[in-house]
């Protein structure tokens, strides 16, 4: 009896054939390859299955698909990126078809970022949320958002339903695997999840996270207490050097507030904002100071980890614009330059979108293409048929956090115990028993101190001087403006349809939170800054540098804030350009205090070098200095280092290459790794002897800044290394053994021949999603981001590509998208985004931008009807139901 019953196919010219010669072989042999050949299989149908299961969420984007609601066909033109400019005849129409395009692309993200806003992160991941989660539920984002909610303009209420109304209508038509892949994989993992609809609440609470993301001076607060546990005043002065008005020119330069009302031409002014001293740490027992504020500043990092970074705060964050006018333009119309520098995330932050009303009136007054948050209505940054507009973060100091003594369910404050606000919120928590969060709030906010075992105890070491006796130690309340219910989101719309200076500062007024820097141009030729936001004007006993004790009423906020007719603006200055870059506002005659913790002022001052530097500028000069990699440290510290002897050969090779070096940080310059890597050991080697590790330098501005002081104290008690009784070490011997360091560094990481170093091959990015992205799978990391990209500049260049030193080399922000307006031929303006427009990672326009973006290019930015058919590849049209 045989194994097979069949004929043998014909020989081949060679002779039996392979039919003949695989009968011939041994029956485990032929078994072996059954089982070969049936795993072949298996492996191409399972890849064909997940390749159908990755690629089943793509959206459609040509012909036509019905969409409930609408009142006459809706347009979206799609370009070879697949940005979309969306065509209609109703702001109705345009809302609804702006949340449908969304949610075709970004759903995933819109849903993670919903959750995280509510505090229910852990409904999809478990306790690896929970952290988030508490934090969230005890400060009331979503709480806050629905008491916005009413008082908004009913425009803004009605637009904000009706982008509600076209991402549902998305949801009501597609199931979780047709919406993204990430609930295929949730699925698989199994978690029986179907998205919520959405509504205009879930658009509001993430305005809460931009507002987070761009806080203030929080951070600082509790960095200045911890150094000053064994620091003197002097000493911690130095890390927190005074702002250089003398080198770095605030955005505005000159004016006073005359009569309540802010003046760019008045030379004088009246203060309504006097000041006693302020409170200080002379008042606490630094002996037993505040190290639990250690354990907040690290929960808050780590318990909000899953935050994606916006639109910049703190060392290493922050963002360019500037504007010049026709005088100064090639174009002789203004052009506007901007480029928001936020954490690095796949897909990245903005979402490209044109809104054009077919026929632009009072009843559909939008035409307006720009930058939009997927999950919120209107276009943020960007331009209309009339005005462009860009932002940076102003930084105004808008959050404090104050000890409180707590006693039972009562907390102290002007010699009486007054009750406890309180609430009882339940986490769900995905395959645990839900959480029971009980939040506790005094007058100045929420307790921060109660969200986690870790700040069960913050300020139980604190001793305040004349202070109620702590017990078992004080609480922590956070006060905020953004907890505070306010119209922001008219703003956004407002400025989508605004058609002068007038109607722009208008739009800003309502910009309350988070306050930033917005520079302006028109096509009539006007340019322009405008500072808004809600800023508080606290009591004279409080600065907002350091916390302050609760209890006593001459440390509160005054209840007032800064009147935005107050607030710096400028139009048409006499130099005909305005450069912003997170520096100081104005000069400190300025009557507010907005905040004493700008950015340094390196990225500003050479860009606004560079614009005085030529007498008419181009769009292409203007994407141009976007990339410019020089170095503002260098000049400084590079004399220093090449005045150090060395042996000559191996140890000195790297100190010849900063010789001849031009300052510029290119991916490509052995010199600009070297610098860079003396600057990473220089820092290890000045300060992580002396301060605790969640206070090592990152190396951005402020450090910046702080050892361009000490090098000009040779013999500073910062230099010593504390670490060798016997020794005190000085600048030159610290500068020397970074030196040596750094060579051995760099031949290790990279290679012996210092032609062979590059900055790029160290300062790599890498772009993550932020959830499944970090699930430790190796196949869906691999699926969800996209990694290894070499970067030019630096955290205080203006190409603004950050790098933490207390950490290593690789970018932690970078410009989160870059664009030039043009407002002489709008259709000649360039844009590009860090990823792509689709949050899909098997789509074509997942991270299509990327490599442009990385060598530095730009796409064109149609805008024009004629200019925009001419760009498109696929035409999707949506029509009303029935």
């Amino acid at each position: 009896m045989t194994d097979v019953e069949t004929a043998d196919p014909p020989a081949t010219a060679a002779g039996v054939g392979w039919w003949g010669t695989f009968r011939r072989w041994p029956r485990a042999g032929r078994w072996a390859t059954y089982v070969s050949i049936a795993l072949v299989l298996l492996l191409l149908l399972l890849t064909a299955v997940a390749w159908f299961l990755v690629r089943r969420p793509f959206p459609q984007v040509s012909g036509e698909i019905t969409l409930p609601g609408l009142s006459a066909p809706v347009e979206v033109l799609r370009d070879d990126f697949g940005i979309p400019q969306i065509y209609a005849d109703t702001t109705a129409d345009l809302m609804r078809a702006e949340g449908y395009v969304h949610a075709q692309d970004r759903f995933w993200e819109m849903d993670v970022r919903r959750h995280i806003t509510a505090g229910r992160l852990s409904e999809l991941f478990g306790e690896d949320g929970l952290e988030t989660d508490k934090y969230i539920r005890t400060m009331g984002w979503r709480r806050v958002a629905e008491a916005e909610l009413p008082l908004l303009r009913p425009e803004t209420r009605s637009a904000l339903e009706w982008y509600a109304d076209g991402v549902n209508a998305y949801l009501d038509t597609h199931s979780p695997s047709q919406i993204s892949v990430a609930y295929t994989l949730l699925r698989a993992t199994g978690l029986d999840y179907t998205p919520e609809p959405w509504t205009a609440v879930d658009s509001l609470a993430w305005l809460k996270a931009m507002a987070w993301d761009l806080r203030g001076n929080m951070d600082d607060e509790i960095q200045r207490v911890l150094v000053q546990v064994n620091h003197d005043p002097a000493e911690t002065a130095e890390l927190w050097p005074a702002y250089p008005y003398a080198d770095h020119a605030p955005i505005v330069g000159h004016g006073a507030v005359v009569d309540g009302v802010f003046e760019p031409r008045a030379t004088e002014g009246e203060t309504r904002n006097p000041k006693r001293p302020p409170w200080g740490l002379d008042r606490l027992d630094r002996r037993e100071a505040l190290g639990a504020l250690a354990s907040l500043g690290q929960s808050l990092s780590r318990g909000l980890g899953r935050l994606p970074e916006l639109l910049g705060h703190g060392d290493g964050l922050g963002s360019n614009s500037w504007v010049v006018d026709g005088a100064h333009s090639t174009t002789g119309m203004p052009l506007l330059a901007n480029d928001p520098h936020l954490g690095v995330s796949q897909p990245g932050i903005w979402f490209q979108v044109g809104l054009h009303c077919r026929t632009v009136s009072e009843a559909c007054p939008y035409d307006v293409s720009g930058f939009s948050f997927s999950g919120v209505p209107g276009v943020v940054i960007g331009h209309n048929q009339r005005v462009a507009w860009g932002f940076t973060n102003l930084g105004p100091d808008v959050t404090d956090l104050f000890l409180e003594k707590v006693q039972g369910t009562k907390w102290l404050y002007a010699g009486k115990y007054r009750p406890l606000a309180i609430r009882h919120e339940t986490i769900n928590v995905r395959g645990e028993e839900p959480f029971d969060l009980v939040v506790r709030e005094t007058a100045h906010g929420p307790l921060l101190s109660d969200v986690s075992r870790e700040l069960s105890s913050v300020g139980a070491n604190a001793k305040v001087e004349d202070g109620p006796d702590p017990g078992n130690g004080y609480a922590v309340a956070l006060q905020w403006t953004a907890l505070q219910p306010q119209p922001t989101a008219d703003a956004i719309l407002a400025l989508d349809t605004s058609s002068d200076w007038t109607s722009f500062r208008a739009a800003a007024r309502e910009f309350a939170v988070p306050a930033q820097n917005m520079v302006y141009a028109d096509v009539d030729g006007n340019i322009g800054y405008q500072a808004p936001g809600r800023i508080p004007i606290r009591k004279s006993g409080n600065d907002g540098l350091e916390p302050s004790p609760g209890w006593l009423p001459a440390d509160d906020w005054s209840g007032k804030y800064v009147p935005f007719d107050a607030l710096p603006n400028e139009l048409n200055p006499d130099e005909g350009f305005i450069a912003t870059a997170n520096q100081a506002v104005i000069g400190p005659d300025y009557p507010y205090d907005l905040t004493q913790d700008w950015d340094y002022g390196y990225r500003s001052q050479r860009i606004r070098d560079v614009l005085a530097s030529k007498p008419q500028l181009s769009v292409d000069d203007l994407s141009q200095l976007q990339l410019d990699t020089f170095n503002g440290l260098a000049p400084t510290l590079v004399p220093y280092l090449l005045d150090i002897p060395l042996p000559d050969g191996y140890s000195s090779d790297g100190q010849r290459l900063l010789a001849n070096w031009d300052f510029q940080a290119r991916a490509d310059s052995p010199a600009a790794a070297y610098f860079n890597v003396v600057w990473s050991n220089l820092l290890k080697l000045t300060f992580q002897d002396e301060l605790r590790k969640s206070l090592w330098p990152d190396g951005g501005g402020r450090w910046w800044e702080a050892v361009s002081g000490l090098l000009k104290k040779p013999d500073d008690a910062w230099w010593d290394d504390r670490r060798t009784d016997d020794v005190v070490e000085t600048r030159d011997d610290i500068l020397r053994e970074a030196m040596l360091d750094a060579r051995d560094e760099l031949t290790k990481r990279e290679a012996l021949d210092p032609a062979e170093w590059s900055w790029g091959r160290l300062h790599r990015m890498n772009l993550h999603e932020q959830t499944l992205g970090e699930s430790g799978i190796g196949l869906v990391e691999r699926l969800f981001n996209r990694n290894g990209y070499r970067m030019s500049g630096g955290g205080a260049v203006v190409d603004a590509t950050a790098w933490d030193a207390g950490v290593g080399y690789a970018v932690t922000a970078a410009p989160s998208m870059r664009m030039v307006v043009s407002l002489g031929a709008l259709d000649s303006s360039r844009w590009i985004n860090l990823t792509g427009v689709s949050g899909h990672p098997a789509s074509s326009h997942y991270s299509d931008q990327t490599d442009l973006y990385v060598d530095g290019r730009t796409l064109p930015w149609a805008f024009s009807r004629s200019a925009v058919d001419a760009a498109t590849e696929d035409t999707l049209t949506l029509v009303p139901a029935g």
